[in-house]
């Protein structure tokens, strides 16, 4: 394969990256669009961009992808994409009937400048967005930051549509970040136990994990409703799990419509969700329910069961920065030891962070965090210096194929595997999903490589 090809020797590089640790940022801003009830998502730009947006989601969730292009030819891409957009508007509106139409720009529509808040106006007050409809957007070029990045924007072009009326509405916002279907609703069922009645945007459960049943639905039932979006000015207070994918909206709720917000990590792992858990139960003043307490017990005891097992293992790990910190402090707090971190996503705080989560290590674990970081960079460390388990998306398959490490996929994008949007890994239920999927991957390498005077039937 081409990556036996990967030279231990690492080379400083400043204008190359070698297969990123990322993809681009309408992805996200698509992704986070799927998540508002009756939204069809619009790129604003070429028909191969959106083809790839479409094509990218469409893939990891195993699910048709619908999305709207404004097909910018040569003469939009010379003298702009307004008049595109303005019928693109009419078109959608006309033709599908969405509840929302959410625009994301593009590398072509950014570099020529078009002003997204000035084409919207012009729609409507042209007539082209019909009474009752709404259209939001980010900017979401591609050539800065990633699919986190995308996802942010978006998110805080929602949070601007909330409005505040002064009339509290007694719930709680809580911005998820980029996470499966399944963790969306296991968030939900978590705030449900504890008594805490929620506003969750985006929320792709139910739209990109719903049922087969015969009938084809445009949009289906699923995702944060308008009239939602908009009472979150009337909130008690936001939850914002991620500072890289939430913290934007939510900081946007606190300056403009004076909802406090407070940024907390994605709740995977058990301390994560212990702090999760912990600010839910303060905002109801409530004790955490016996149903919770039993959950993090059962937690607690495969951790305890299984410790020989996952005792000074080593890790690499790839994906986005708020899921890598959670899963990071995850790892350590069973005793595994990461050693290589690599995010394409840029962020000054996420090395500090993990070098703070990863300061009991008796070694200093490699970490980097910016657009040039790449799996071919992951590859060098683990020639270096090798480890016992990937986690990590899709792309790992090739380093693990070719240094023979067992591979745990978790993030985005899962191309090659089926079933991670119906199993959460966030909160203590996701927690013991995690540790089976480890634990499962280093006995069964374990089996595979023991000698026949240890290969044991209990272990």
């Amino acid at each position: 394969m081409l990556l036996r090809h990967t030279p231990q020797e690492i080379t400083e590089r400043h204008a190359l990256t070698i297969n990123p640790a990322k993809t681009c940022q309408p992805i996200g801003a698509m992704y986070a669009a799927l998540g508002v009830h009756g939204c069809l998502p619009h790129s604003h730009g070429s028909q191969g961009c959106c083809a790839y947006h479409r094509s990218a989601l469409t893939r990891h969730y195993k699910e048709p992808i619908s999305a709207g292009t404004s097909s910018f030819t040569e003469g939009a891409s010379v003298f702009g994409g307004q008049a595109n957009l303005l019928q693109a508007i009419d078109n959608m509106f006309t033709v599908y009937e969405p509840e929302v139409v959410a625009v994301h720009t593009t590398c072509l529509s950014e570099t020529i400048g078009d002003d997204l808040p000035q084409i919207i106006d012009k729609a409507t007050k042209d007539g082209k967005i019909p009474k009752g409809k709404h259209v939001i957007y980010a900017n979401t070029p591609s050539y800065v930051g990633s699919h986190v990045t995308g996802f942010s924007n978006m998110v805080k072009g929602m949070a601007m549509k909330a409005e505040t009326t002064g009339v509290k509405n007694g719930k709680v916002n809580v911005i998820p970040g980029w996470v499966e279907p399944a963790d969306m609703e296991e968030i939900k069922r978590l705030s449900g136990l504890i008594g805490v009645d929620i506003i969750l945007f985006p929320d792709t459960s139910g739209i990109l994990n719903g049922p087969l049943s015969g009938e084809y639905k445009m949009f289906p039932e699923g995702g944060t409703t308008m009239a939602e979006l908009q009472s979150a000015g009337d909130s008690i207070g936001t939850l914002a799990l991620g500072e890289w994918c939430s913290a934007d909206g939510a900081r946007y709720l606190d300056t403009n419509n004076k909802v406090p917000c407070r940024v907390l990590d994605m709740p995977i792992g058990l301390m994560a969700t212990d702090r999760f858990v912990d600010a839910m139960r303060i905002i109801a003043g409530v004790s955490v329910p016996e149903e919770l307490s039993h959950e993090r017990g059962q937690l607690v005891d495969i951790i305890s069961d299984m410790h020989q097992y996952f005792f000074h293992k080593k890790v690499a790990l790839a994906g986005d920065p708020d899921q890598l910190i959670s899963m990071v402090e995850f790892l350590v707090s069973i005793d595994m030891c990461p050693t290589h971190v690599v995010s394409g996503t840029p962020g000054k705080a996420f090395a500090k962070r993990i070098r703070e989560l990863t300061a009991g290590l008796p070694y200093e674990v490699n970490v980097k965090c910016d657009q040039t970081a790449d799996m071919f960079l992951l590859h060098q460390w683990i020639k270096n210096e090798p480890v016992d388990l990937l986690i990590g998306n899709s792309y790992l398959k090739y380093i693990a194929r070719d240094e023979d490490i067992p591979l745990v996929r978790w993030g985005f994008p899962i191309l090659d595997r089926q079933g991670h949007q119906y199993f959460p890994t966030v909160g203590y239920k996701g927690g013991i999903r995690l540790l089976e999927k480890i634990l499962n991957a280093l006995l069964d390498r374990k089996d595979r490589d023991d000698p026949e005077q240890s290969f044991e039937l209990v272990m």
